[in-house]
């Protein structure tokens, strides 16, 4: 039996538990606990380096936790997560371009400083396949994984907060149909996840409890502890019609929530319709609710009422067992705090629907080392017992054929060193060029689609512009084949007749020869007009189709035979 720690870092709250392992997937509670996390932002990496890992530290004593692989998860404000479909190419290594391609594109920070994890989920209903991917700011990754290794605890995977709860949900409810969404209703934002067969949507919502907090300090002018203690001890969902409650403090406090959460149903109506009309996807069937304040009394009815759709507390035990040590009364009232908890323990085990590391590179560099420990270490062992045993053979022969061996070996061991010494530097001039290579497609990669437009533009005549670029993917049974674009180009008749007057070709045609002068980016024998009319009286539209030449290798070779394939490339 093995454990697991899994941590969840929230907006005031930093929640620790421990599980144990048995099989591929029979998880145990056996120890979990919270600490408070005052006024600290998780993406200021001074201020959770300074505070979380004493958190940690005070939770591992009060409920006996000891040291263990430790899952950790991301607040989903840290993190972009986009859903993407892609076509079914056969090629592996083209699909992980076009994700590469769609993180460049979507995520506002340099490649450079971010970390990313993508997962194909499987096939859409239209033939594409899913893809769900997240990214996440590198400094902001560092700052979580560094405060877990100053509390002494070791971070195996780095998970993201909606996506723990997805698998919470799977796990925990594994004949779901339809569309389901999730609402993780915490103290300063709200998640909002759909999940529905191999779509997912979220987004961070800043309506949640603190909202409704602030909003009774204004009513009452009270401090916002105060507030917050009147909302805990006497506040409630308002429901419809003009029903007061006897208590006017209690009533007012009711009426300030059903306001707060008034809001937020409309933001959850528009994120349901954005997904619907973006995604394709359907209307909600049901709604599981999650979060510390999921705990509001008549929340369940509120949403019941606004969405129309059958609403449930979401529980991620059903699957699970207790240890002894576990109060199963107070586990009630905690368990909605112990969702993404659960999320983050299923990563240890078969069961994750999604898996998605965003673990900092040197860390997964590290663990990778730290694997290959023990096996050094028996192979040590191993070749020192041989050695012992040649020793013990070689000391029964004759003080000649020692003193020879010792040469032997002598000679031996220096040349193994030699040998040592120069597959390292071949490795490390391996692992230099290989460095060199990836940098120049990357660069090329970047600027390759601005270059081809700009060629295109220049052989333009005065007049024309370019009013579609539409890609042409290589032929299945030409896997290798160049990457072709169609272009569709409209001018000004008049100008463009003036252009070629006393010319015996058409402007389509000038254009048509000028691109294939253009052989440094457009592979000439390719170009080719496919379409010409007369949009209206004054505008002319012609498409011309072609195909582009594969970017350039610059990065020198080690021997000459590679050199020269390197410069026929």
């Amino acid at each position: 039996m093995s454990k697991i720690l899994t941590l969840n870092i929230g907006a005031s709250k930093a929640v620790l538990a421990e599980y144990a392992l048995s099989g591929k997937r029979n998880l145990s509670l056996v120890a979990y606990g919270s600490g408070d996390l005052p006024a600290v932002d998780a993406n200021d990496p001074g201020a959770l380096g300074a505070t979380l890992p004493s958190v940690i530290h005070q939770i591992m004593r009060e409920k006996g936790i000891r040291p263990a692989p430790l899952v950790v998860s991301l607040s989903g404000q840290m993190v972009f997560p986009r859903f993407a479909k892609f076509p079914p190419l056969g090629d592996a290594e083209k699909l992980e371009q076009l994700v590469r391609y769609e993180i460049e594109q979507n995520v506002p920070f340099p490649v450079d400083e971010i970390v990313s994890d993508h997962q194909f989920l499987g096939m859409t209903p239209e033939g594409d396949k899913a893809a769900m991917i997240v990214a996440a700011k590198l400094e902001g990754v560092r700052a979580v994984t560094d405060a877990v290794r100053a509390a002494g605890l070791n971070p195996a995977k780095v998970d993201v907060s909606p996506l723990a709860i997805c698998n919470a949900l799977k796990f925990s409810y594994p004949n779901l149909s339809g569309c389901s969404v999730i609402l993780d209703i915490g103290s300063k934002t709200t998640n909002l996840i759909v999940l529905e067969n191999e779509k997912i949507y979220n987004r961070s919502i800043p309506v949640a409890g603190n909202t409704i907090t602030k909003d009774i300090v204004q009513a009452f002018g009270c401090s916002y502890e105060e507030a917050e203690q009147l909302k805990i001890e006497r506040g409630y969902v308002a429901l419809g019609g003009v029903t007061e409650d006897e208590d006017e403090v209690t009533d007012r406090v009711s009426k300030i929530i059903r306001t707060v959460l008034t809001r937020l149903h409309a933001e959850i109506s528009r994120s349901i319709n954005f997904y619907r009309s973006q995604q394709g996807g359907s209307a909600p069937t049901r709604l599981f609710l999650t979060g510390g304040t999921a705990r509001l009394p008549q929340l369940a009815e509120f949403f019941r009422e606004s969405l129309q759709v059958e609403v449930e507390f979401l529980n991620p035990f059903s699957r699970i067992s207790f240890g002894s040590k576990v109060d199963k009364s107070a586990l009630e009232g905690d368990a909605f705090a112990l969702v993404e908890s659960v999320g983050l323990a299923l990563r240890g085990t078969d069961a994750p629907w999604i898996a998605i590391n965003l673990m900092p590179p040197e860390l997964v560099s590290e663990a990778r080392a730290m694997k290959r420990i023990p096996v050094l270490v028996a192979a040590g062992f191993a070749f020192l017992a041989a050695l012992g045993i040649a020793w013990f053979v070689e000391d029964c022969k004759t003080e000649n054929a020692n003193a020879q061996i010792e040469r032997v070996e002598g000679r031996n061991n220096k040349l193994q060193k030699l040998e040592g010494e120069l597959k390292k530097g071949q490795q490390e001039a391996d692992a230099e060029r290989q460095k060199c290579e990836d940098f120049q497609k990357l660069m090329w990669s970047r600027s390759a689609v601005l270059r081809r437009l700009q060629a295109v533009r220049k052989s333009l005549i005065p007049g024309m512009w370019i009013t579609d670029w539409s890609a042409i993917p290589a032929p299945k049974d030409e896997p290798n084949g160049l990457e072709g674009v169609r272009v569709t180009i409209r001018g000004w008749s008049d100008v463009m007749a003036k252009a070629t007057a006393g010319k015996k070709k058409v402007a389509a045609e000038i254009v048509e020869d000028a691109l294939k002068t253009r052989g440094e980016m457009i592979v000439a024998d390719t170009v080719k007009i496919v379409s010409q009319k007369e949009v209206k009286q004054c505008l002319t539209e012609f498409a011309i189709q072609m195909k582009f030449a594969d970017a350039p290798s610059v990065v020198p070779q080690a021997k000459s035979g590679r050199k020269g394939k390197a410069a026929q490339e």
